[in-house]
């Protein structure tokens, strides 16, 4: 268990924003776990879970079903306290949910009752110190909203409602909406995972391009391996449950990356050593080798 924390990046006045809110931000996990329920008892989630990613970094977490991917971005986020262990953002330990962070899950969760450029502009609203000023700054703000709606396609969509837009249009905007406040740390939990296969490929290059333009440092839960192999510069494997890291693999690909990179051969390789090792651990789970604790 934690002794006597520092405080975390959500900690202290509500005027903490950190240092350079469009800088990186480092991201440590050591030996951390988590248990839901009953402190003794309850279901051991993750266990002696340790990674480091870098400032500005993409690393992406695979591993089969229920193995607590989405736990550790939770854990990241400070949604979630570790039960054991430490987890500290940007050189400070996390003990309840920090301010430097923008979200994107696989549902958009769009506000139907309000305009695109509304949806967008919401962190705007609520994230200090943008918040204080927000009516002053109204023309600014949705300045640039426009702009990352058309960096991301949406241009002259901006005034329809959700309801009108597509799946994909919707993600676009949700990644709009998760950039607007310039986070440090961008976590994205499956936001491709229910669209189409030529849409989902069209917006791994839309969110390429979006980290090459602001280099935020971005943790991405995924169960598409070529998607990972696409995005991150770091693909981390996580065991069945209770889930801990047992593979970590940098990408040898060169940027920009295209869709003709996951034809290399380095790619494919690099998909296949994945897959086997995730298809290992699931096996394990169903014979019942992987042990609970």
């Amino acid at each position: 268990m934690n002794d006597s924390p520092r405080p975390g990046p959500a900690d202290d006045d509500d005027t903490h924003t950190g240092p350079g809110l469009s800088a990186g931000a480092t991201v440590s996990l050591e030996n951390v776990a988590l248990r839901y329920g009953d402190p003794e008892t309850g279901t051991l989630a993750l266990k002696d879970t340790e990674l480091a990613i870098e400032s500005g970094e993409f690393v992406a977490i695979v591993g089969p079903s229920g193995c607590g991917k989405s736990t550790l971005m939770k854990l990241v986020s400070g949604l979630n306290p570790a039960t054991g262990g430490v987890v500290s953002v940007a050189g400070e330990i996390v003990t309840r949910p920090i301010k430097i962070v923008g979200m994107a899950f696989q549902n958009p969760t769009m506000l139907p009752w309000r305009r695109t450029i509304d949806n967008v502009l919401l962190p705007l609203k609520i994230v200090r110190p943008y918040r204080e000023n927000f009516r002053r700054d109204r023309a600014r703000n949705t300045a640039r909203a426009e702009a990352l709606l058309r960096r991301v396609g949406l241009h002259g969509f901006s005034r329809q409602f959700p309801w009108q837009l597509s799946g994909g249009m919707l993600q676009r905007a949700s990644l709009c909406r998760a950039l607007i406040h310039e986070p440090r740390l961008l976590l994205l939990d499956e936001p491709f995972g229910a669209l189409d296969a030529f849409t989902r490929e069209e917006l791994w290059g839309v969110l390429q391009a979006l980290w090459l333009d602001r280099r935020p440092t971005v943790l991405l839960v995924t169960h598409d391996l070529r998607e990972a192999v696409y995005l991150a510069d770091r693909v981390v494997v996580m065991s069945a449950r209770p889930g801990r890291i047992i593979l970590d693999r940098r990408v040898d690909l060169p940027r920009p990356r295209s869709l003709d990179d996951l034809f290399r051969d380095t790619a494919v390789q690099l998909v296949h050593d994945l897959r086997a090792r995730i298809e290992h651990f699931q096996l394990d789970d169903i014979v019942g080798d992987a042990p609970e604790e």
